[in-house]
């Protein structure tokens, strides 16, 4: 049993806490104190603090008896407080999807003697943890695949609900997306080269580009072809496109955004689902695994949280167990070549009836 310690308890952290609080000592802490208050109830062993994480005092006492630190706050947050607690001599899990480059950050880890594994939620996570683990044994050619989180019943005109912030959402939809092609890394605009996807759970999806390859085109450049699309239902994208071109929505304008979050923000009794669609082809071989959940009414947990938060919890067990063992930061597919870390990740999610399929 671990010491940890994580910053965040929105609509993911909360399906954390209570998972990792079944295994170890948890301290919780948010800027929210009826998120905590929320957790504390289902769980009265959980110690929590309400604070606010640029007060780097009070975040340094909070982190003190700290094994392990469990970061889950919004993007724009992420790589600073990273910065702070490799400071500290702490390990760290993190799900906070910075826009920021997290490996130029190894040095200061390997320096400070500790392990960071960042992107270790959903996706970025799963789909990286598995293309390291083929990428072992196998010459990869081509990696690409699709996830999305989405309402049961869709309302027009956005027939979306996000799942998690709405900000994070918008600056997915206008961060320029990577992706490779033929060995070099092409730049072309979010939301294109859509492609309708067809799923006997879900009816016919569309995908579209967004820029969810971070760390792979730097650790994995070797394969010739990548790309990561985002799932919504058909007209999503071509709606926001003429939005942000109108500048119906703004991004970075909380003013304007405030009409997404009254839009976009599930209600209580939101059903939703995930689907995951990876497709890894090697030399002689063509590996395709399939993920759908959706919302589990007796836990009251959404799918999106499930499959990101009992990912990241994972994690925690692996640094905990001593699994993965290396210092410096790691993005989920170095870890993932790792036998043992495949294993005990598939079976924690398998554990939680989250069902990782492989088609083929």
């Amino acid at each position: 049993m671990a010491t940890v310690c994580q910053i965040g308890c929105g609509m993911i952290g909360k399906v954390m806490a209570i998972d990792i609080s079944k295994r170890h000592d948890l301290h919780l802490s948010d800027i929210d104190q009826s998120s905590l208050s929320e957790v504390k109830a289902l769980d009265p062993s959980i110690k929590t603090k309400c604070f606010n994480f640029n007060n780097i005092d009070v975040l340094k006492s909070f982190l003190e008896p700290a094994d392990i630190v469990l970061v889950a706050v919004p993007g724009h947050l992420g790589y600073n407080l990273l910065k702070t607690i490799i400071g500290l001599k702490k390990n760290i899990v993190d799900i906070s999807f910075s826009p920021e480059d997290l490996l130029s950050l190894d040095k200061m880890a390997t320096d400070n003697n500790v392990t960071v594994i960042f992107d270790a939620g959903l996706a970025p996570g799963i789909p990286n943890f598995l293309l390291g683990n083929i990428n072992k044994e196998e010459n990869v050619k081509k990696f690409k695949y699709f996830v999305g989180g989405l309402p049961k019943n869709p309302i027009p005109p956005y027939n979306y609900k996000a799942p998690f912030s709405p900000v994070d959402v918008v600056e997915e939809y206008t961060r320029p997306a990577r992706i490779m092609e033929n060995g070099e890394v092409i730049i072309k605009p979010a939301l294109t080269d859509i492609e309708q996807r067809y799923y006997s759970n879900t009816g016919m999806l569309e995908g579209f580009n967004t820029d969810g390859l971070r760390s792979i085109l730097i650790t994995m450049r070797h394969i010739p072809n990548m790309v990561e699309k985002t799932l919504r239902f058909p007209g999503h994208a071509q709606l926001i496109n003429k939005e942000i071109k109108s500048r119906k929505i703004i991004p970075g304008d909380k003013d304007n955004l405030n009409r997404l979050f009254k839009l976009w923000k599930p209600s209580p009794d939101e059903l939703e689902f995930t689907v995951l669609d990876i497709i890894i082809e090697t030399e002689t071989k063509k590996h395709n695994y399939f993920l759908y959940d959706e919302t589990n009414l007796k836990e009251n947990t959404t799918s999106m949280a499930r499959t990101t938060g009992y990912t990241a919890s994972a994690v925690v067990d692996i640094l905990d167990q001593n699994i993965f063992i290396e210092k410096g930061v790691f993005p989920p597919e170095l870890v993932g070549s790792n036998k043992k870390v495949i294993n005990y990740l598939l079976n924690h999610l398998k554990a939680k009836n989250i069902q990782l399929k492989k088609i083929s």
